[in-house]
């Protein structure tokens, strides 16, 4: 093991077995068996250790999401998704709580949405997701962090059948049900938006349908768009 790798592994290790989630430089150099300046010089500060520690812990949760291979049904991969979300989120509490507390997210953050967004477009494909991609991508990665952060947090508050609820409860806001209803204008909206990558349009074509289609699908309905 390299020195940098031994000092995030002392980092993470300490983290894990503090309670309050705090952990002095010296701590982590007393138990990576280096001096100060030697942390100094890989990560130059503090911060930039708990920032390196962070990227480390999305890498871990990235590498899973990575894996999943798509079934073929989207939503039951968005289920499972949220589930092994909390299940990350309680198998390695102190990283989780660093990877949601850092006033900037890494990159790291931004591909993690990516991937939701991802299962999110296949649910609009399949004409299950009654809001934008983006709007119902915010909705699910906020209340699953929410959950998760407070699972980890409060254990004596919650429990993963709160997790399971609150999950059913925000796939219920976002999806189209599988019983015979007509389809509202929004979920029709971005059903067709999904297919407009593979359209035989120009890009200022598809880039007016685009802004058409997500209007349609962002403004409220005052009637049942079908009568």
């Amino acid at each position: 093991m390299d020195t940098k790798t031994a000092i995030l592994q002392a980092a993470t290790e300490l983290l894990v077995a503090s309670p309050t989630g705090e952990v002095s430089t010296r701590a982590i150099c007393e138990r990576a068996g280096v001096g100060a300046p030697t942390l100094y010089r890989h990560f130059g500060d503090k911060d930039g250790l708990m920032s390196a520690v962070v990227d480390h812990a999305f890498e871990r949760y990235l590498a899973g999401k990575r894996a999943a291979t798509p079934s073929p049904d989207p939503v039951q991969d968005l289920r499972d998704g949220w589930d092994n979300h909390v299940a990350f989120a309680l198998e390695h509490p102190a990283p989780y709580r660093l990877m949601h507390s850092v006033a900037v997210p890494p990159a790291s953050a931004k591909e993690a949405q990516r991937l939701l967004e991802l299962v999110l477009e296949r649910c609009a494909a399949a004409g299950r997701l009654r809001l934008p991609v983006d709007v119902a991508g915010q909705l699910v990665m906020s209340a699953n962090v929410g959950i998760a952060l407070m699972l980890v947090t409060r254990p004596e508050l919650y429990d993963r059948d709160t997790s399971t609820r609150l999950r059913d409860a925000v796939h219920a806001a976002i999806l189209t049900g599988t019983e015979s209803k007509p389809a509202t204008r929004a979920a029709v909206a971005t059903q067709l938006a999904a297919q407009l990558p593979a359209a035989p349009l120009t890009p200022a074509e598809s880039g007016l349908l685009t802004e058409w289609l997500h209007r349609l699908a962002t403004t409220k309905e005052e009637s049942p768009w079908h009568e």
